[in-house]
């Protein structure tokens, strides 16, 4: 399953990333890379909760991040 990461960058300097499919992953980071390499782990560690109660399909198995 490919999770797109969406980009927005705040007035202040700081980057907001954004997992739309993931409700509440979502962070902020310094730069651009920051802010992808913090949601992705924070959707990895999302992802992995779901799996191991169950709740998730199949599909998250195999994961890859699309940054938009």
């Amino acid at each position: 399953m490919t999770f797109s990461v969406e980009l927005e960058q705040e007035a202040d300097g700081r980057w907001l990333a954004d997992v739309p499919a993931l409700p509440g992953v979502l962070c902020y980071g310094a730069d651009r890379n920051e802010a992808v390499a913090r949601v992705q782990a924070l959707a990895l560690r999302v992802i992995a909760e779901r799996l191991e109660h169950r709740e998730a399909p199949p599909e998250f198995v195999n994961v890859t991040f699309q940054a938009a």
